[in-house]
């Protein structure tokens, strides 16, 4: 399990997030059997969502981010809900470009150009709200604070960091989500700003620091308290009677086409968890629609 915090500057002039995701990455990077680069940019989107996820109100409310360039990873996804629990997918688990000049992983290049999708389905809306911009560097958090600044005219810090060791395990991985709030006091501002510039990439702070003294570090000078402490993992949702629905979306004749083949299988984008349909269970399944029609 993982860990993430939330808090506020006592004024009410921005709001923090930190978040340790490392076991989320690693569980993510177990089962879609990633490259380095891969484990990075897929790591880095799972991430980003469990921050945001966390800004939800419901129960039942969930944040999809997807992020789909011409890069050799090809559409990067994540899911959470309200307390931060993920999970994700990546179209080429094996995508590992050339790394950077500087020695590091080549995200932005698995990410390439193109559209980052930002879905909330929340509770009392009448339908998902679904916010698009394009991808504006590829590294994952410069995306994720334009699009808070665009769509949402929230002026947002993010930092994510995934470190990969040699045997590809994430040695560290989490990341930060600093916002301001309506009618923030312009010396918290200039606070912010000059903090900014002597901070560590977050995943070596990961490593040294607990999640209070990172958030400590992004809001030196400035009163603030945690509000929140919460576990979140990597945790898919798939289940029967959600593979039942999305075979009976295929429609009749194509139930009936695997029946003829006798049976079929389906197997979770997220978990790899496989689920087996016999003969009869088609049948049996077009039978209960049948009735219920």
């Amino acid at each position: 399990m993982d860990n993430l915090i939330r808090g506020i500057t006592k004024d009410g002039s921005a709001r923090i997030i930190v978040v340790d995701s490392t076991a989320i990455v690693n569980k993510a990077a177990e089962i879609h059997v990633t490259a380095p680069t891969a484990t990075a940019a897929l790591g880095r989107v799972l991430t980003a969502a469990s921050m945001m996820g966390s800004l939800l109100g419901e129960k039942d409310d969930l944040l999809t981010l997807r992020f789909k360039g011409n890069g050799t990873a090809g559409s990067v996804m994540a899911s959470a809900d309200y307390m931060g629990n993920v999970r994700g997918y990546i179209s080429n688990p094996a995508a590992d470009p050339p790394k950077r000049l500087d020695g590091k992983l080549n995200v932005a290049a698995a990410i390439g150009k193109g559209t980052l999708y930002v879905l909330r389905d929340a509770a009392g809306l009448p339908e998902p709200y679904v916010g698009a911009l394009e991808i504006q560097s590829g590294e994952i958090a410069e995306d994720i604070a334009a699009y808070y600044a665009q769509s949402e005219q929230v002026p947002t810090v993010c930092a994510l960091g995934v470190r990969v060791g040699k045997d590809y395990k994430a040695i560290s991985a989490g990341g930060v989500l600093l916002q301001l709030l309506p009618f923030a006091d312009p010396a918290i501002i200039d606070k912010i700003e000059e903090n900014l510039k002597d901070i560590p990439p977050i995943s070596n702070l990961i490593e040294t620091h607990d999640l209070e003294s990172i958030a400590a570090m992004y809001l030196k000078g400035i009163d603030f308290e945690l509000f929140d402490s919460m576990t979140c993992a990597y945790r898919c949702v798939c289940s029967r009677k959600k593979t039942d629905g999305a075979l009976l979306a295929t429609g009749v004749d194509e139930i009936k086409d695997m029946i003829a083949e006798g049976g079929t299988e389906l197997k979770c984008q997220f978990c790899g968890k496989a689920y087996t349909y016999s003969k009869e269970d088609l049948e049996e399944l077009l039978k209960k629609q049948g009735e219920k029609e």
